[in-house]
């Protein structure tokens, strides 16, 4: 109760520095990084140079030193662009060849090859895994008694239902629901092509979200010399996983589904083949993710650092709807990227600055699986075990100010009491994750300073909005994941309101100025999954 107390009679008076924080300014940011100009900031693309061009330079405005390669603002990522074609072609064929069904490319399947060539193919048996989860702390193995090496493996999104938090983390959704996962583990078992059916409560968003990420070109780290992959990773829709189901020998797609989702599910070998070309256009892509850091005032602490970050990339330019094909990615993420920018110009202007250093990180290819953010984690400028605190700003609503702030995640690490404070003081409710069942921690960049175990969540918009009927913020937010998230119309608007992005600025420069000022290094509370990768990095 004494740190409580302490920390908000430290907050009672902020620097004038944070509290000028400009919702004006964060607003210019955003309508230059979502502009047409920018082309939607595809990664090895035009706009997506221009962006972290004019990102770095403003970090040079600001006088943030460069943390970057050689010097400079930028650390180099390598990746591979893959772009399948659409020639790709995906059957169902019948184990004695006499009937093919053929799926129809975005109509009804999306995918690309992760053996990084132009004419990767399949023919093969299909299992069918249920979720595809090996899960050895929940006694829970689909693919248990069945070999898939050289075969097809047909499978669910998400996890088995729970509400028991000793089970699968009850509602909320792990990594072993996320599709990243699902693709890691067909290949760990030797699968040739791993094929996910589609559901929007499965998934979490719809077969329009899938198409758009999944039609076009797909970045991926090289793969190691002699390392193997999938053939092809990819989706089907609820109607073509409905035939399969039919095949299956089930009535309904739910039917099997309930399979998958039962404590006695076992793998199927299904009675059919699944045959298909993943032809793509293969091309070396060099993106770079825009690094610069604030000294810290502490003769010992400014060797350590707190980091704020947010992805500056977004789909590039795809296929036309209604006429529009730039894909601009507004609050997805050009609001963190200003927000960030922001962030970085009133730590700069503080005239004594916390004890830590600051890192500011714009991070590249989040929207292809978080590659930028993995590089810097795996990477990192200092030492992983020097790093404090990471903050991730993804994705924000411009509906204005609310009563509530989501921090998924912060309640896992040593730094809850500060953010309880922080929140104190700003007046903010810490609100539960409004969709546990969508994964939201193992989909944003703050997963892969995790991983390496550095404490690190998203500050996230609540939905309690001020001055507005209760449930309007869930009814915005479900109007923006239906018709707008990734998908063009995701665009810059004069109206938007700022307010509640100025407030989310301040609230996170509260968090990390204390983090930056108490001595002893955060880590994750006794029993986290993070916690054995932050012991390994030197922090105990």
């Amino acid at each position: 109760m004494r740190r409580v107390l302490f920390l908000v009679a430290m907050a009672a008076s902020l620097p004038a520095q944070m509290t000028e924080v400009s919702g004006n300014r964060i607003r210019a940011h955003v309508k230059f990084l979502s502009g047409d100009l920018l082309e939607g900031r595809g990664v090895g693309a035009r706009g997506g140079e221009i962006a972290s061009e004019y990102i770095a330079t403003q970090f040079a405005l600001i006088g943030a030193k460069p943390l970057g390669d050689n010097g400079t603002y930028f650390q180099k990522v390598s990746l591979l662009g893959v772009e399948p074609q659409p020639s790709s072609q995906l059957s169902m064929v019948s184990n004695d060849g006499k009937t093919t069904e053929p799926f129809q490319w975005l109509d009804e399947f999306v995918g690309v090859t992760l053996e990084q060539r132009s004419d990767a193919t399949f023919d093969a048996p299909a299992v069918f895994v249920g979720h595809g989860i090996v899960a050895p702390e929940f006694q829970w193995d689909d693919y248990k008694g069945v070999d898939v090496r050289g075969k097809v493996v047909v499978l669910f999104t998400n996890e088995p239902p729970s509400d028991d938090p000793r089970f699968f983390a009850g509602p909320a959704l792990t990594y072993y629901g996320r599709w990243t996962y699902k693709f890691e583990e067909a290949a760990r078992h030797g699968a040739i092509a791993a094929i996910i059916i589609h559901t929007t409560p499965t998934a979490s968003y719809g077969w329009d979200v899938v198409r758009s990420s999944w039609g076009r070109e797909d970045q991926q780290v090289r793969l190691a010399p002699g390392a193997k992959d999938l053939a092809f990773a990819g989706w089907v829709t609820r109607e073509a996983g409905e035939k399969i189901a039919v095949a299956a020998g089930t009535n309904t797609l739910d039917e099997l589904l309930r399979m998958a989702d039962s404590g006695t599910f076992h793998a199927i070998n299904l009675p059919l083949r699944l045959r298909g070309s993943a032809p793509a256009k293969i091309r070396e892509i060099e993106t770079r993710n825009v690094v610069a850091w604030i000294e810290g005032s502490g003769p010992q602490l400014k060797s350590e650092a707190v980091v704020f970050n947010a992805h500056w990339d977004h789909l590039g330019v795809g296929d036309p709807v209604d006429g529009d094909a730039i894909y601009h990615g507004a609050v997805d993420n050009a609001t963190g990227c200003g927000m960030l920018l922001e962030i970085a110009r009133a730590w700069a202007a503080l005239p004594e600055k916390p004890r830590r250093s600051a890192i500011f990180l714009a991070a590249t290819s989040e929207e292809a699986g978080l590659l930028g953010s993995r590089y810097f984690g795996e990477h990192p400028p200092i030492p992983a075990g020097k790093i404090a605190l990471a903050l991730n700003f993804d994705a924000f609503q411009p509906w204005g100010r609310t009563r509530d702030v989501v921090l998924n995640g912060s309640e896992r690490t040593t730094v809850y009491p500060i953010v309880e404070a922080a929140a104190q003081r700003f007046n903010l409710t810490i609100a539960p994750d409004p969709r546990p069942e969508a994964g939201s921690y193992y989909r944003s960049d703050h997963f892969s300073f995790a991983r390496v175990g550095i404490p690190s969540f998203s500050i996230d918009e609540g939905h309690d909005l001020l001055g507005k009927l209760p449930g309007t913020g869930d009814k915005l937010f479900a109007e923006f994941n239906d018709h707008r998230y990734h998908q063009p119309a995701d665009k810059y608007d004069e109206d938007w309101d700022f307010s509640g992005m100025e407030e989310y600025c301040r609230f996170g420069m509260l968090i990390a100025i204390d983090v930056a000022n108490t001595p002893e290094l955060p880590t994750w509370r006794a029993g986290d999954e993070f916690l054995p990768a932050r012991q390994k990095s030197g922090v105990k």
